[in-house]
């Protein structure tokens, strides 16, 4: 897995998305549909339409950079949203990224320091 900041927050975009898009046309996606700041530090994740492509966006200090995976089989759970955008957690976006499905879990309270 790649290092990723923990305080920054990670947004799939629940509409697919042509894979032929690049910095430029992802960031616009952004700002447009997801109606966020692309150069927020935020982790924004796209998902084609066959949910066979992946790719993450995210701006560091010095640039943009992204992030891709490909599957050669199989396809990613992507959790059905009505809405443009669903918020992740990093274990959210590992089990996404590993093509594991979650039929039914609970989650207990945890500290978390404020």
């Amino acid at each position: 897995m790649i290092g990723l900041d923990s305080q920054a927050r990670i947004w799939l975009c629940t509409q697919p998305t042509d894979m032929r898009k690049s910095f430029q046309g992802l960031s616009a996606l952004v700002r447009n549909q997801l109606k966020q700041d692309p150069l927020s530090g935020h982790y924004f994740v796209f998902i084609n339409r066959r949910k066979t492509q992946m790719k993450m966006l995210y701006f560091t200090g010095t640039g943009y950079c992204l992030w891709a995976k490909q599957l050669q089989q199989g396809q990613f759970p992507v959790p059905k949203s009505n809405a443009s955008h669903h918020a992740l957690t990093l274990a959210d976006l590992q089990l996404l990224i590993d093509g594991i499905e979650v039929q039914k879990y609970r989650q207990f309270k945890r500290f978390k320091r404020v």
